[in-house]
């Protein structure tokens, strides 16, 4: 006879990370490029954004990077609707982030799905933005950076830490526990060193399209690495570059014909 009491067996789950692990590049940037082009904020927020995107394509993402995005990204945020800002959310997966899911990366959260495993993104994105990617994905769910937001409104705050460093294996920890999840059989996949405490809080880390420092983590311990990029890392890196520099020019050119606009007002109030 059965054991109704008995404790049903632990589940594997696989955690992704999101920038540059599942999308090229940061997917806040290309919020923020939606949002500009909704008026929620002007070209100079732009134009930082334009630049944070370029470095961390360049040389990866660092703790200062992140906290500055944060800060003005919460500032920016402050009284708009939730509602309004998932919508944008929305439009900005089906015209830009879902041609920039890594066909690799897909292929292989789809096998961990196929498998049977929970599968879940972890990123400092904000959670009404991961959540989006996750369920496009057919993930089964995203821990991500919660803003707080009261009466359907952001309020310009956080509650608890940035989904960063980690933070990200704390919350991997308290979510096995939650749903019964044996990170032993888990498998973790990030690029960046940031991602280091989440991958170790699994049996399984990997880490995809890594960055110098992981690179270098990774093979001192013998774990597998995946890149997805499609080309060599060193061409891969050019080719990089070459957007970066390109995406920076972009937001330059925009500041300049800012300029002249008001340039060109000031002339004919004279």
């Amino acid at each position: 006879m059965s054991d109704a009491s008995a404790t049903p067996p632990r589940q594997a789950a696989a955690f992704f990370d999101v920038d540059n692990t599942v999308i090229r590049g940061a997917s806040a940037y290309h919020l923020a490029r939606a949002l500009y082009q909704r008026k929620f904020f002007g070209t100079a927020d732009l134009v930082r954004f334009a630049f944070i995107q370029a470095r961390y394509l360049l040389f990866g993402e660092s703790k200062e990077q992140i906290d500055a995005v944060r800060e003005r990204a919460l500032s920016l945020i402050a009284g708009r609707s939730v509602a309004e800002v998932t919508a944008v959310g929305e439009e900005v997966y089906d015209t830009v982030l879902e041609l920039r899911i890594f066909p690799g990366t897909k292929k292989l959260l789809d096998a961990h799905i196929a498998a049977g495993d929970q599968v879940w993104l972890v990123t400092a994105t904000p959670a009404e933005i991961g959540r989006l990617i996750a369920r496009r994905l057919g993930a089964t769910g995203c821990l991500g950076t919660i803003a707080e937001h009261k009466d359907g409104y952001y309020t310009g705050r956080l509650l608890g830490d940035l989904m960063h460093g980690a933070v990200k294996a704390d919350a991997v920890r308290e979510l096995a526990e939650r749903e019964n999840l044996d990170l032993e059989a888990s498998y973790a996949y990030g690029d960046s060193l940031n991602d280091l405490p989440m991958m170790t809080a699994v049996g399984h880390p990997c880490p995809i399209n890594p960055d110098g420092r992981l690179r270098r983590h990774a093979r001192e311990v013998g774990w597998p690495i995946r890149e997805f990029r499609g080309r060599p890392v060193r061409v891969a890196r050019r080719s990089v570059k070459t957007a970066s520099w390109a995406g920076a020019a972009w937001a330059a050119g925009l500041v300049v014909r800012a300029i002249r606009r008001q340039v060109r007002k000031r002339l004919e109030l004279r």
